[in-house]
């Protein structure tokens, strides 16, 4: 926090506010953590992102106005994957001159807490849809062709299991911490079955998966249907 602290006030001395979010906020920091700061700016310079060192630290670097911090959370909302409302929600302040970084801490906070929309009729279908292709896909694969599939089949059958429920989804190794918070929250077992499916040999990630699909309607393939945005018409 010392460090963060010091590269804010030496770098952007006239901040308005300054969080330190991630792993290092939540006290789960590994060797490998960087500092993830995001800084809040009336105007100039222009909302960036840069990776820097400072202090013996990585450094990813968020500068932002009021302005540019909705635009991105908004963007969080349509992808369904909070990471800058968890950046500054989940934080620690650092810099607060005048009472927006505690004011926008908290309305993020409660945007992360109240979860995403649900989704719509369309985007339900297509993730049906594509779930069902990449089954029939992994049913005839071996090999290379079969982790390959596997490796997307999991990803998209935990954003179904995770949007589905109004839960956030999200990327790589965030996208399993999503499904193990939502395992903990409902008793269930998804994250280990989908990665003992991913490395097994057998039909243990299509048992997995059609077990995800069964709450959401099942299979979709006869009758899909999906028009064209109207910009494509």
């Amino acid at each position: 926090m010392d460090v963060a602290r010091q590269l804010v006030l030496e770098l952007y001395p006239d901040a308005r506010a300054a969080w330190l979010g991630g792993s290092v906020a939540r006290g789960d920091a590994s060797t490998t953590s960087d500092l993830d700061i995001t800084v809040l700016l009336d105007g100039a310079p222009a909302p960036m992102r840069k990776s820097l060192e400072y202090g013996g630290w990585p450094v990813e670097l968020f500068v932002h106005t009021e302005k540019s911090l909705r635009h991105f959370a908004d963007k969080d909302q349509e992808r369904r994957q909070p990471t800058m409302m968890r950046l500054v929600g989940e934080s620690v302040v650092l810099l607060d001159t005048d009472g927006c970084g505690a004011r926008l801490q908290q309305s993020f906070l409660a945007e992360v807490a109240a979860g995403p929309k649900p989704l719509s009729t369309d985007e339900l279908d297509l993730l049906r849809y594509t779930i069902t292709n990449l089954l029939d896909d992994l049913a005839d694969a071996s090999g290379d062709e079969r982790t390959a599939i596997a490796s997307v089949l999991w990803q998209d059958a935990a954003r179904l299991l995770l949007t589905g429920a109004r839960h956030w989804s999200g990327t790589g190794k965030g996208l399993l911490r999503e499904v193990v918070a939502y395992d903990r929250a409902h008793g269930t077992e998804h994250a280990a079955a989908l990665m003992d499916g991913v490395r097994a040999e057998d039909d243990s990630l299509i048992v997995a998966v059609d077990h995800i699909l069964a709450a959401h309607g099942g299979r979709l393939f006869a009758g899909f249907e999906l028009a064209a945005p109207p910009e494509a018409r």
